[in-house]
């Protein structure tokens, strides 16, 4: 099969790659091709591709607080322009979204259907896009995932790895719930799900949840700093006000078979694959 994979130079989309080994790839970062670009529907449609996974978006959370038309036409426009090229084509789409869709108040893990009503920025343009895809894309599945890392990349994990490095002790907040997901893991399951021709929206994400707090504790114990100091806080200052319990629940995948391992077991894959985590 020919795909072709935007945002391919991020950890979700190296991880793709991995994940569809044996098909024809075509990989396009965003130096190749801006999604926001009012050409891109018709240059992806020169590609012929049958699928098309569009990963590629703005993730600097707090960044598209501080420049919300940016973030629109990259997300929002960006998941219109590859909804406009599956339709032209007849291929299939994957558009990968986000917790933040929703506000976090529902205290307990979002269904597919659940009603989202975004608290931010980010939040907003993602749900424009799966609105875009909806109308435009009849072959789509809509992909929400959470807290996502790899190794080797910007990302929580890191972020707590390196702040550990330079400073005697961290506060983290223990008021905010979601869903740390392995992009190795979301990419295998993935590709499960385009065998299916179930479309609509999923939730894919490792099984379990973890506050922030308990996150940065599995990764810092997982990194051998066990006795590193961890303070707990209720809030921490930023641009973008996250859900406070954005656990996703995996209830239409995993009636196909597609279900991802406990979040805890996939770190630890990660802590023994990546030198930084030793």
């Amino acid at each position: 099969m020919r795909i072709v994979i935007t945002g391919a130079g991020g950890q979700l989309g190296r991880a793709l790659k991995s994940a569809f080994t044996g098909h024809q790839l075509v990989l396009l970062d965003h130096k190749t091709l801006d999604m926001g670009a009012p050409h891109a529907a018709q240059a992806l449609v020169a590609l012929f591709p049958e699928l098309i996974v569009h990963t590629a978006a703005y993730t600097d959370v707090d960044g598209c607080e501080r420049d919300p038309e940016e973030a629109y036409r990259v997300n929002a426009l960006g998941a219109r322009h590859a909804a406009q090229a599956s339709a032209d084509l007849n291929a299939a789409l994957v558009f990968v979204s986000t917790d933040y869709v929703f506000d976090g108040t529902k205290g307990a893990p979002y269904l597919e259907d659940d009603e989202p009503n975004p608290l931010s920025v980010y939040g907003r343009t993602k749900w424009e896009g799966e609105q875009f895809v909806r109308a435009l894309a009849p072959h789509h599945y809509i992909t929400r995932t959470a807290w996502l890392y790899a190794c080797g990349f910007n990302n929580f994990v890191t972020r707590i790895l390196q702040l550990a490095g330079e400073r005697p002790r961290l506060g983290v907040v223990t008021t905010e719930y979601g869903s740390p997901t392995y992009a190795p893991d979301l990419a295998a399951a993935i590709a499960c799900l385009v065998q299916h021709p179930a479309y609509g929206t999923y939730h894919l994400v490792n099984s379990g949840e973890a506050s922030r707090y308990q996150f940065a504790r599995a990764i810092l114990d997982n990194a051998g700093l066990r006795d590193y100091p961890l303070d707990a806080l209720n809030t921490y200052p930023r641009a973008a006000l996250p859900p406070a319990y954005g656990v996703l629940s995996n209830t239409r995948a995993a009636a196909l078979g597609i279900t991802l391992r406990p979040w805890t077991d996939a770190l630890r894959e990660c802590a023994c694959m990546t030198p930084e985590l030793r």
